[in-house]
């Protein structure tokens, strides 16, 4: 008997039904335009945009110009790369402009539906980013589309690391721009670290359209973007601390698998702190618990979790003597990112491998917060109706399932559940084999590098020809992939998610053309083509007949969606396939989520070994144990919001303040301002309100107004005054400060004056940002304990960070008074040694500041961000450090002649 909300859904339709019904007029529209489209020439096209873009400018709605935008950019698709795009991509366009997430299955086209959102939202100059998982997919993209939008007259840019300045200040200035989302985050970070406007690469966060939208903003956001400067280095104490670890026995530690957490026992602190004793780290009178063993205390942490929660092979490869971390979600090589923390610093002493220094975070920004900036915001991917409540919740995304241009004929078969890893991969071998020798290609999946390749030796001793994909084959990975669909082909990848690039039955056309023409350049191309998509047709058709792409999975991932991308790369575009997961009970998943009892009720069936259990109900209460995982991550990343989003309001509020400073040629009335206000602090602190006058400390103000103002004033003798009281106070020292920088003006002149203090003022708020967000790291790690007292961590934290800001930009008043008090013009000799000084802090600085991603709140595998690029400094010829005169006549906006990148201003030429 049908349910009433199944009869529902039979007679309405279910919403996401209704959403796709009512784009259908809007493709109608479209499909009619194509003849008049069609009559224009290419010229046409373009200036078709020019109008378009006019028509915006005088107010039109993008809604309204939607058909006649699409129509134009399906034709330009057309000639440019010969692809006609179906109707359901321009739903997934038309969904995507609307800001939501298109859930288009894998071999859909994902990438030419961007196209037409972007072509669109581009009409009103103020830039789109596409937004990529990597750097291959950014650039193969922004080439590959670039066509189609050049086609249009529209310039398309990419932005990749360690870019040249020039290049990538172009690339954001570009129509549309394709990035990954570090990238953009990291740059944002960057550019509120820069002191002038010019510098600047973001002009405007606009629109943005995210590809694999549930890996990047579910899966990686659980990990902050940090960009991190020098700390002192701590090698030796990670090395000694790392020999103490393996010592512990079960006893010393707790494990948590589930939380990804691990934690000392009273047994392992007793026995740590004889081991510390012992080698002379912790002083005898000292014990774990004081407030002066913190530190070491949180590197035995770290030590610990470096052993027990990260596995070679798995987390993290060893190469070249360098620790490289593995992306969970995608499997590939991270070079240059780091955890931080200490947590990579653990790791390389695990490893035997060179310490790098530690870090302190500069600036910080985490993906949900970074892509809440633009005004509007879309994604696609195979996979985000297991997540769409947190995609409403987080980002205000709605999901919507495209349906497929041709129905789904993949077969998805029930799990087969063994009871031992043995029995599993006999099994896992034996499928193979059967479907190898009837010619139908395999795409096996695997969790990690380890099984990859324990599975890969079991395919050599079956004699099973096969290609492995994982981070140590991630040069060959595009190879890789585009040979899975041959006849009899045997793949075994780590992880399907954001490659790029599609599994095609009998393999990929235009790879086998560009080997063909590459091995014999002497031949004609069009020949070898026609001869190559010939030969293509009847590989294709022969994998069609032998069943299509099998996807055999080895185990459950945490996430559904991982499955369901390893799952949809077989039966794209109506083509023939089949998938099936093998599992058995010492699964990781199984293992950890109640397998105990599967275990016993599979012992009382009395099943003999090499037989598996298959039956929906096994899907089923699997399914249960992911959506308990994949909840507990929400709940992680949801906590992790809300403590950021306190940060955020507070990072706004500088970065905007910044901003608002660089652009104001005229600073004067900003530092007048701060100036009265320390004026007011200080009488009121020394001269407090309803006070007599033998309470006044009028010697405590002289001295304060002399410290921190350079005011030298008969302040003690006007609280002998008739009739003086606080406000006359302000008053005079308002005047008599205010004098004193107008002297100053005077000294420097007007323009040098105004350049001082701009300069003074950033630097004194990016040193008190970065004091704050190192005050604000440490409160996070300690507030949790409230919690005990009975009081919300969440709002202690609140409440105790907007103090620590208030009081941060009391005292940043305070410094910005003194510096410009103290200011004065300086003697030959000691603006060298100032200028010897600068240097030295400058190139310190630029070789140890890089970007990273910190570990998440409780123990995972996270990234970081790769090193920032060094420039060799090459000093103009005859150039002295110590002679002004060899420097010549640089303008002050000028490359310094000391051949350090900068402008004069900013070097040699520094005023201050």
């Amino acid at each position: 008997m049908l349910g009433i909300g199944t009869i529902a859904k039979k007679v309405f339709g279910t919403p996401n039904d209704r959403k796709v019904k009512a784009t259908r007029p809007i493709v109608e529209k479209i499909n009619a335009l194509e003849p008049e489209f069609e009559a224009l020439d290419d010229e046409g096209l373009k200036a078709k945009t020019t109008e378009l873009v006019e028509r915006v400018a005088n107010g039109e709605k993008l809604d309204a110009l939607l058909p006649e935008a699409f129509a134009n950019c399906r034709e330009a698709a057309k000639r440019a790369l010969g692809l006609r795009a179906f109707d359901v991509q321009l739903m997934g366009g038309i969904f995507l402009h609307q800001g939501n997430i298109a859930e288009m299955k894998t071999g859909e086209g994902k990438t030419l539906v961007a196209t037409f959102p972007a072509y669109l939202n581009a009409l009103t100059k103020r830039g789109v980013h596409v937004v990529t998982v990597n750097d291959y997919l950014a650039k193969r993209d922004a080439e590959w589309m670039g066509k189609v939008y050049g086609a249009l007259g529209m310039t398309t840019g990419v932005v990749y690391p360690q870019q040249p300045d020039a290049e990538k200040k172009a690339a954001y200035a570009c129509d549309i721009t394709y990035a990954t989302n570090n990238e953009l985050g990291f740059d944002y970070l960057r550019d509120n670290m820069k002191s002038e406007l010019s510098e600047i690469y973001q002009r405007d966060h606009y629109f943005a359209i995210v590809d694999e939208v549930d890996s990047i903003l579910i899966d990686e956001a659980r990990t902050p973007l940090i960009i991190s400067g020098p700390s002192q280095d701590r090698s030796e104490l990670y090395m000694t601390i790392d020999k103490v670890i393996p010592e512990l026995t079960d006893e010393h530690y707790t494990l948590d698998e589930k939380s990804r957490n691990v934690t000392y026992t009273e047994e392992g602190n007793e026995f740590l702190e004889n081991r510390l004793h012992a080698a002379g780290i912790l002083p005898e009178e000292h014990t774990l618990y004081d407030p002066e063993s913190t530190t070491i205390v949180h590197h035995v942490n770290q030590g610990l979790r470096a052993h027990k929660l990260f596995t070679k092979d798995k987390d993290y490869i060893v190469r070249d003597g360098e620790v490289i971390l593995i992306d969970e979600f995608t499997g590939r090589m991270m070079p240059g990112r780091r955890l931080s923390d200490g947590l990579h610093q653990a790791i390389e002493a695990k490893e035997g491998c060179k310490i790098q220094p530690e870090n302190v975070t500069l600036a910080s920004v985490t993906f949900q917060n970074y892509f809440r900036l633009y005004d509007k915001l879309s994604g696609m991917t195979g996979t985000a109706s297991t997540e769409a409540e947190e995609f409403m919740e987080i980002y205000k995304l709605g999901v919507v399932e495209v349906p497929t241009n041709l129905p789904i004929a993949r077969v998805d078969e029930h799990d087969a559940v063994y009871r031992t890893g043995k029995e599993k991969y006999d099994a896992i071998i034996e499928e193979i084999k059967k479907s190898h020798e009837k010619g139908q290609p395999v795409l096996v999946g695997t969790t990690s590098i380890e099984k990859s390749e324990v599975l890969s030796q079991l395919l050599e001793q079956a004699k099973i020809k096969h290609n492995v994909l994982n981070a140590r084959q991630h040069e060959q990975e595009a190879q890789i992939v585009a040979d899975a669909g041959k006849l009899g082909a045997v793949t075994i990848a780590t992880n399907m998610a954001g490659r790029g690039t599609d599994i095609k039955l009998g393999g990929n056309v235009e790879f086998k053309i560009m080997e063909a023409i590459a091995a014999e350049p002497e031949k004609d191309p069009e020949e070898i083509r026609a001869g190559i998509e010939q030969q293509h047709q009847s590989d294709e058709q022969a994998v069609k007949d032998a069943g299509g792409l099998f996807v055999l999975a080895t185990e459950r991932h945490e996430s559904r969606r991982i499955d369901n991308q390893l799952r949809g790369r077989s039966g794209r575009q109506g083509d023939p396939g089949r998938s099936a997961f093998f599992l058995s009970l010492e699964d990781d998943l199984m293992r950890i989520f109640g397998s105990e009892r599967l275990d016993n009720m599979l012992g009382k069936l009395g099943m003999k070994e090499g037989e598996a259990i298959v039956h929906p109900w096994v899907n089923k209460s699997l399914e249960r144990a992911q959506a308990k995982v994949e909840g507990r991550n929400f709940d992680i990343r949801k906590q992790l919001l809300k403590f950021d989003d306190v940060m955020n309001d507070q990072r706004k509020a500088i970065f905007s303040q910044r901003r608002e400073i660089m652009e104001t040629s005229d600073l004067s009335e900003i530092v007048q301002d701060m100036r009265h206000q320390v004026v007011d602090d200080l009488v009121d602190f020394h001269i407090p309100p309803r006070a007599y006058a033998d309470q006044w400390d009028t010697e405590g103000l002289y001295a304060a107004a002399l410290e921190k103002l350079g005011v030298d004033e008969k302040i003690i003798a006007w609280g002998e005054e008739e009739g003086v009281d606080a406000e006359v106070f302000k008053e005079r020292l308002y005047k008599a400060s205010d004098e004193m920088m107008a002297q100053k003006a005077v000294q420097f002149g007007p323009e040098n004056m105004r350049s001082i203090e701009k300069q003074i003022l950033l630097q004194s708020i990016d040193g008190k940002w970065r004091e704050h967000l190192l005050t604000l790291e440490h409160l996070r790690s300690v507030v949790g304990f409230r919690g005990y007292a009975q009081r919300d961590p969440l709002n202690e934290y609140k409440t105790e960070a907007f103090q620590l800001f208030e009081s941060m930009l009391d005292s940043l008043r305070a410094e910005v008074s003194q510096k410009l008090s103290q200011v004065r013009p300086l003697s030959e000799e000691e603006r060298e040694e100032m200028m010897k000084q600068l240097m030295a802090q400058q190139q310190a600085m630029q070789k140890a500041a890089q970007p990273q991603r910190q570990p998440e709140p409780v123990g995972a595998d996270a990234g970081a961000g790769a090193a920032e690029p060094q420039a060799e400094v090459q000093a103009a010829p005859g150039f002295v450090e110590s002679d002004p005169t060899t420097w010549g006549n640089p303008g002050r906006n000028e490359p310094c002649p000391c051949g350090s990148g900068k402008k004069f201003k900013h070097c040699h030429g520094r005023l201050v």
